[in-house]
């Protein structure tokens, strides 16, 4: 089996890609589950099915993969990072079904993570990585769309940067990490005051449009 062919919606296909590993390695030490689904606009304009595929993807696929982990990490101990988002945190204007799947694998995350402490099983941890945008083929083609415009709000960060938090995460172990630091703040304040958050977000979404511009324009002259 080849590892570009796991389908994380599919359980099955999952459970193999682990077992595989652990036949090969003897033991499952670390799992990732990094897989992500991004399309963009209001929940009532997009097709039933792009809904499901994010749902499925962010939130069905990170369920999958955790419980894979945690059957073969039983008895021997090891971490599970989920790579999510912020936008598991907060509100995301343009990215509503995104956003709901990402605040979904935190759900699970935090909450498989509570029951794996009230078993007794201290050996198994569970971590969240929640990075701002990601300069990736998720977003490159995304530069004049209007309703991606939050997620080019902040620090726009290289895929080297959200590794440098996974492997920091490994060294220390916590349930939650925002990457940048500073924009965790933004998102859970916004998160613990709905109103004052939503209110806030149009200044945070034509800051994002700016960026989009700029890089639009970078990108016609080629620098």
């Amino acid at each position: 089996m080849s590892w570009a062919a796991v389908d994380v919606r599919d359980e099955a296909q999952v459970a193999a890609a682990r077992d595989r590993v652990v036949t090969e390695t003897g033991r499952l030490d670390v799992w990732v589950n990094n897989a992500g689904v991004l399309v963009t606009g209001p929940a009532w304009e997009q097709p039933p099915e792009v809904r499901r595929l994010m749902l499925k993807v962010n939130a069905l696929g990170t369920v999958n993969g955790t419980v894979a982990a945690i059957e073969a990490m039983r008895g021997t101990g090891g971490h599970i990072v989920n790579v999510v988002s912020l936008a598991g945190l907060t509100a995301v204007p343009g990215e509503a079904v995104y956003a709901a799947s990402k605040h979904a694998a935190i759900g699970f995350s935090l909450s498989t993570l509570a029951d794996l402490r009230l078993a007794g099983i201290k050996e198994i941890d569970i971590s969240c990585v929640c990075p701002d945008g990601i300069w990736t083929p998720m977003l490159h083609d995304k530069l004049g769309d209007p309703a991606s415009a939050l997620s080019f709000s902040g620090k726009l960060l290289q895929p080297e940067e959200v590794v440098a938090a996974v492997r920091k995460v490994l060294d220390r172990p916590r349930p939650v990490v925002a990457v940048p630091g500073w924009r965790g703040v933004q998102a859970r304040l916004a998160d613990a005051l709905p109103g004052f958050g939503l209110r806030a977000l149009p200044l945070a979404v034509a800051q994002g449009r700016r960026v989009q511009r700029r890089m639009l324009a970078k990108r016609g002259t080629g620098t």
